[in-house]
């Protein structure tokens, strides 16, 4: 086990630590942050390992484990500067059954955060994120007013859109909250790219339409 300036990182963070920079690095590749923006987090037991602030994913190593406790914020492992969007991710982990949180500025999800207050039903995948994705009110990036605006948008729903910021999804682990990310950026494109078209407007979806959807998906894929 190598050691750091906060503690001992146990053979579980290790492995945790190179998924999330996995993670983070795809975010880049993918397109859904540019440079050192958006940012990722996982859970282990009660210790959140989250990515540092101002990093670049590419120069991050096995030894640049960055970790605070999930009951007060104190950094226990690592000598970097947790991101400066800890207190929306530690407010995730406080009110949800969350094993990782992904948080981007994707461009398409950007833009419909700054047009509407809800991310119009044109696509049945938002039964995926738990329902229609509202957006959080606007709030300075990093503070606790800011978590308190994601957390109400999030009420019921596993990814919302933070007003005139990006978004932020959760998931049981890493993979989840990643797929959440890309399949929100990939709705607000839809969306975009459908009410484009002048002189026509996209259909919608009704509730009681993605309620049938959200009820389809609980059998979805391979069980057991």
């Amino acid at each position: 086990m190598s050691e750091s300036r906060g503690g001992v990182v146990r053979p579980e963070e290790a492995r945790a630590w190179a998924a999330l920079v996995a993670t983070a690095r795809r975010t880049v590749a993918d397109g859904l942050v540019v440079g050192t923006s958006g940012n990722v987090s996982v859970r282990v037991g009660d210790t959140v390992l989250v990515t540092p602030s101002g990093v670049p994913y590419d120069r991050l190593a096995p030894d640049d484990v960055t970790g605070v406790a999930l009951a007060d914020g104190r950094q226990v492992l690592g000598a970097l500067v947790p991101t400066s969007e800890l207190p929306m991710h530690l407010a995730v982990y406080r009110h949800t059954d969350a094993g990782a949180v992904v948080h981007t500025h994707a461009v398409h999800a950007t833009a419909v955060s700054t047009l509407v207050p809800e991310l119009p039903l044109a696509h049945y995948m938002a039964a995926a994120l738990g329902g229609p994705v509202r957006v959080a009110q606007y709030a300075t990036y990093g503070t606790e007013e800011l978590a308190a605006h994601m957390l109400r948008a999030l009420d019921g729903r596993s990814g919302c859109l933070l007003q005139n910021h990006g978004t932020i999804t959760y998931g049981a682990g890493l993979d989840q909250a990643y797929d959440r990310t890309a399949q929100l950026e990939w709705m607000c494109r839809l969306w975009l790219t459908a009410s484009s078209v002048p002189g026509l407007t996209p259909s919608l979806l009704t509730e009681d339409q993605l309620a049938r959807v959200a009820e389809r998906l609980r059998g979805y894929g391979q069980q057991g």
